[in-house]
């Protein structure tokens, strides 16, 4: 078992450094983009918000279609990878490079690792599949038609933008634990229905 462990941990340990050695070209830009989602500043999550809002009102006002749209996404893509290593040492300045940012660079690599290996939804609904086939067939297609439903209520341009905006203001709401407050509630909520209820059987 420790060997196992002792493999993984190693194979982990290479995947990381093998990351951190293709991304270090966009290190600086990194750390600023990390210090931003997570909201270092008070001001930050306004400027996230107010960002990502100009990119979605943008996209609104052109209307581009599919293959517009996603054309042009890939180009930015491709003159970012072109242009950030060149441009951010000069931008940045490489040479204030600190073994504190070297530390949070290897954090955030190991964290992406962590993040790509990450399969254990998928584990666990199969489990579920096989251990419990109606909770498994209930959940899925109700939590399907929800999705169906919503998405034919609300515009698919405001969802996106939405659900875009929930996933880069999710790093700043967990480093500064709205998260924990609130999941702590809804359990306690939860645990005081179940309460009454065993009450009420009783």
């Amino acid at each position: 078992m420790a060997e196992g462990d002792n493999k993984s941990v190693n194979q982990f340990a290479q995947e990381t450094a093998q990351l951190e050695e293709q991304l270090q070209g966009w290190g600086e830009v990194i750390l600023a983009g990390d210090r931003v989602m997570r909201w270092e500043k008070p001001w930050f999550p306004g400027a996230l918000m107010g960002a990502v809002t100009v990119v979605f009102l943008l996209v609104y006002y052109l209307d581009p279609s599919v293959l517009t749209g996603l054309s042009c996404t890939v180009m930015l893509l491709c003159l970012a990878d072109y242009l950030v290593p060149t441009l951010a040492p000069r931008v940045f300045g490489s040479n204030k490079w600190t073994t504190e940012q070297q530390q949070r660079f290897h954090e955030i690599c190991g964290n992406l690792v962590k993040t790509r290996r990450v399969v254990g939804w998928w584990k666990r609904l199969c489990t579920l599949k096989e251990e419990k086939p109606k909770v498994y067939f209930a959940s899925v297609i109700s939590s399907l038609l929800a999705m169906a439903w919503i998405g034919q209520q609300v515009h698919n341009l405001f969802l996106t933008y939405l659900i875009v905006s929930f996933l880069l203001l999710l790093p700043g709401l967990n480093q500064h634990g709205v998260i924990t407050k609130y999941t702590s509630m809804v359990k306690r909520e939860i645990n005081k229905m179940l309460k009454q209820k065993e009450k009420k059987n009783e």
